[in-house]
């Protein structure tokens, strides 16, 4: 899932703050690895629907048919930001890393769900709110040193200052 106050280690928040900064962003491999990105108001709509009305011991996968490749990510995400495609900086692909994640939502769909906002305003709505919430991020990304580890760990010095 995405959307706003996601902890900027994940894909879509990494790079969009990444890319307020003028920073690369790192793509794993080719970029053609699959997701399905579910925006956090639906998941959270999905989440209540099952708690109200789902069956008790019932698993319900929870997904939205939009599913794209990370580099069709990264486009929207330079894009939105008026960023260029040098920003992008193609990194190792991590051993064992998944190529496609889907799953079958037929189940929650029996109870009337289904995503509300699609990818393009889901995405819209979560870059600008990076955007016009700096001081939040920018405060996790200079202060913690997990973080600062984790980047480190992750991606080398790709993002050193």
């Amino acid at each position: 899932n995405f959307g706003p106050y996601q902890y900027p280690e994940k894909l879509i928040p990494l790079f969009a703050t990444n890319l307020i900064e003028d920073k690369p962003v790192p793509v794993y491999g080719d970029g053609k690895q699959v997701r399905d990105w579910l925006f956090v108001e639906d998941q959270c709509e999905a989440l209540d629907l099952v708690l109200h009305g789902g069956t008790f011991g019932e698993i319900y996968n929870v997904g939205s048919h939009n599913e794209m490749y990370n580099i069709d990510v990264t486009k929207a995400i330079l894009k939105i930001l008026g960023k260029g495609d040098d920003l992008v900086t193609y990194v190792k692909d991590r051993p064992g890393h998944d190529r496609r994640y889907a799953v079958d939502i037929t189940k929650i769909g029996e109870l009337g769900w289904k995503p509300k906002h699609d990818f393009a305003a889901g995405i819209q709505k979560t870059v600008n709110w990076y955007v016009e919430h700096e001081d939040w991020w920018r405060a996790i990304k200079q202060k913690q040193a997990d973080y600062a580890a984790w980047m480190k760990k992750q991606y080398g010095e790709l993002n050193k200052a």
